[in-house]
């Protein structure tokens, strides 16, 4: 027997798996190509005698392209436009501890510069209680800001910074009134820190209404969006496919925290609205009816055994509603409620300027769009029957 070494051994292996492979590959070509020959010959004989065209499969061939769909060219140019509108917003908070400690506590958001002059619109709830604000710039400069003016009620606030001779580019403005659903959105924002991101999106649907929990009202007619909205999304631009501002991404819903597809913006003509009286005395003047409202609540009801069980009794009037013909309650029946004193007896108000009124936010969304000095209808309920009268409306206190 003949002996062969290691390297004998594997180069005889080497050589019998080529020699296998070669094998293979022909018998494919002979085996596999005829019977496919074969089969596509059987087709077109059979078509020919049925009478038939042969079948003919057009080759396809697709072009590489550098280039870029309309649709994402879009994105793009919308993006390196309007970037340089958008703002990060950083705040510092002071909280203290139970030693009197103070603890600072981080906070972010966007905004968008209105104008040249370095003012910013954002959310109330981005800027609350802020100590200190950091805006950043598209460029990466931080500067100092300050919040200027604020309406709680419909989530806006303008913030202030001085651009130090930088050239700064304001939002275009576009209109909220005839945006339809299925339509194409954009959003810029700083999620989760991650500043300067881009989400697409459509418009879900309209006029939703907003609860404001920590203000106990509700943002009517907000925009609903499956643009991808996160927590440092607040107070950034939601843009229409030609770049122009139609809302401020304001809130979401989700059970985790994190976008689920449904974000709400505030409308922004409702922006337009208020930010000039923001600019201009740093507040929004409304109209309100001169008196203490009380919401009404079960236990209310059947103490006082009111004929209905949902309005705003009329605690105490002032001057104004009792000129007007409104009614406040007895001190004689007189209750305390926690720290509150209700008076019994007064009108309750079950409609302003035509629009029902159940709550108190809804009497707050009733006036949201008045002024001091202008009159409207107030249909209450008194002994058991509804009257109608012409309220002259005084400025709201501040809350």
């Amino acid at each position: 027997m003949r002996l062969y070494s290691r390297n004998q051994v594997f180069a005889v292996v080497a050589i019998a798996a080529v020699a296998a492979l070669a094998v293979g590959a022909a018998v494919s070509v002979l085996v596999v190509a005829p019977r496919l020959a074969s089969a596509a010959a059987v087709e077109a004989a059979a078509a020919a005698a049925a009478g038939a065209a042969p079948v003919r499969v057009p080759v396809q061939h697709i072009a590489a392209t550098t280039g870029s769909l309309a649709d994402e060219q879009n994105n793009i140019e919308i993006y390196e436009r309007v970037n340089k509108s958008v703002v990060y917003i950083t705040t510092i908070t002071l909280e203290y501890s139970y030693f009197f400690e103070a603890m600072p506590q981080e906070g972010t958001g966007s905004g968008i510069i209105i104008d040249t002059e370095g003012h910013v619109l954002t959310n109330y709830h981005v800027v609350k209680g802020a100590d200190q604000l950091r805006v950043t710039l598209s460029d990466g400069s931080e500067l100092e800001g300050k919040v200027t003016g604020s309406d709680p009620e419909n989530d806006l606030a303008v913030v202030k910074f001085d651009p130090k001779g930088r050239v700064v580019v304001p939002v275009a403005f576009g209109s909220s009134t005839n945006l339809r659903v299925g339509q194409k959105v954009l959003a810029i924002g700083n999620p989760f820190g991650l500043d300067r991101t881009l989400t697409t999106g459509i418009i879900s649907a309209l006029n939703r209404p907003l609860q404001n929990e920590e203000e106990n009202t509700v943002i009517r007619s907000t925009i609903q969006t499956d643009a991808a909205i996160n927590p440092g999304n607040s107070g950034g631009p939601l843009l229409n496919s030609r770049g122009e501002l139609i809302g401020i991404n304001s809130a979401i819903y989700s059970p985790s925290g994190a976008s689920a597809g449904v974000g709400f913006a505030i409308p922004v003509n409702t922006a337009r609205r208020v930010v000039d009286e923001l600019l201009r005395y740093g507040v929004v003047r409304r109209g309100w009816i001169d008196i203490t409202p009380i919401q009404l609540f079960p236990a209310l009801v059947s103490y006082f055994k009111l004929p209905v069980r949902s309005g705003v009794l009329v605690s105490e009037a002032g001057a104004a509603a009792r000129q007007a013909g409104l009614r406040g309650g007895d001190q004689a029946s007189a209750v305390r409620y926690g720290r509150t004193i209700i008076y019994g007896g007064g009108d309750i108000i079950v409609e302003v300027a035509g629009q029902k009124v159940a709550s108190y936010s809804d009497l707050l969304g009733a006036l949201e769009q008045t002024k001091p000095g202008e009159v409207v209808k107030v249909t209450v309920v008194r002994s058991g029957q509804e009257k109608s009268l012409n309220v002259k409306l005084v400025e709201r206190p501040s809350q």
